[in-house]
């Protein structure tokens, strides 16, 4: 697992194999062999290697899950992450259910919900039916808010997982594990932001898009359309807002912070369901942009965040099926502060 590992960690330095060559001191080919697993450096090689990336050797010696299947979605043909973001991505995503599948298999395997039914839903053409159609699929409400969108997901059989990738072109991806749906978010991206990504994931994976006749960028365009409307419903839009209003207002955060949306995605479902006029929308635009908030709208709500790693894994360290030491490997965090969650104090 060395080449795999060696290339996860040198993606998180962002540092080409050439750059990582040149620093210590051996061939780009030589990296290259490393990464396919044809060589394996001698041992002052690889502790070069491991301070160049900032790891320790026993980083690079953590055995993977070799039983797992992955099947990453391809990014859009017409993506501006880099090649190099975008192998990261893909590397991450493997990287750590590799981790929580090994949780899974230490709880005897039958601890997940059952496997979700994928791309079943059809394409209506009317957006605001299909994301109705979507919430029904999942067995939530047809209107209201949803709170902790991604606990209620995991609860349904998909695999969430959030991650650091220092780049603002990257939102969300999803895939399959061993044919479990996944959906990888951006962490540095704000909880509103992460929740119209997740659901905009949720879109491409739960409908049939192979008879829609649409083209990559209407597809886009379309599961956004959805995932507004998922969020924040027609009928909702018409009884938080009223019938009709002359522009966006500031009252109208606390609407945003209850739905779990952002103000331009509250703006643009108000427009779309006629409460406010194109103008006005336009309006708000200019404002937003002036505000700062076409590009980093301030969060309003509290995190949502996966848990159900992190319960497998106490789980089975409160039932000895582990170790604390190998828990805490497997969340990759201090032992401390796993052994502060394994039991209550005595006395």
């Amino acid at each position: 697992m060395f080449s795999k590992n060696l290339k996860y960690y040198r993606l998180m330095k962002s540092l080409s194999k050439k750059e990582l060559a040149n620093k210590v001191e051996v061939t780009p080919m030589a990296i290259s062999n490393y990464e396919s697993g044809n060589r394996i450096p001698e041992m002052d090689i690889m502790k070069k290697i491991a301070e160049v990336l900032d790891v320790r050797i026993a980083d690079f010696l953590v055995v993977r899950n070799e039983g797992i299947k992955f099947c990453h979605n391809e990014f859009r043909k017409g993506a501006t992450l880099s090649k190099e973001k975008q192998e990261l991505v893909r590397e991450s995503v493997e990287e750590y259910f590799s981790r929580f599948m090994d949780s899974v298999e230490i709880l005897g395997g039958d601890v997940l919900p059952n496997v979700p039914q994928c791309h079943t839903l059809k394409i209506s053409g009317d957006a605001e039916k299909d994301a109705l159609a979507l919430r029904n699929h999942l067995n939530f409400a047809l209107d209201g808010p949803i709170e902790d969108l991604i606990g209620k997901l995991e609860n349904k059989g998909f695999l969430i997982f959030l991650h650091e990738i220092e780049d603002d072109k990257f939102s969300g991806i999803n895939g399959f594990v061993n044919d479990r749906p996944y959906i990888m978010l951006n962490k540095k991206m704000s909880v509103e932001r992460n929740r119209s990504t997740l659901v905009h994931e949720l879109a491409h994976l739960m409908f049939d898009w192979t008879n829609s006749n649409y083209d990559e960028n209407k597809i886009e365009e379309y599961a956004t359309a959805i995932g507004g409307a998922f969020l924040f419903p027609k009928v909702d839009v018409i009884r938080e807002l009223g019938i009709r209003r002359s522009g966006i207002t500031r009252d109208m955060i606390m609407v945003a912070k209850e739905y779990g949306i952002s103000m331009m995605m509250l703006a643009k479902r108000a427009e779309i369901s006629s409460v406010i006029s194109s103008f006005a929308l336009k309006h708000f635009y200019v404002l937003a942009s002036q505000l700062g908030w076409r590009k980093n709208e301030p969060s309003r709500i509290a995190p949502e965040k996966p848990l159900l790693f992190e319960q497998f894994v106490y789980r089975a360290i409160n039932e000895n099926e582990i170790s604390i030491q190998r828990g805490a490997e497997l969340l990759k965090i201090p032992y401390a502060q796993v052994a502060s969650k394994c039991c209550f104090n005595e006395g």
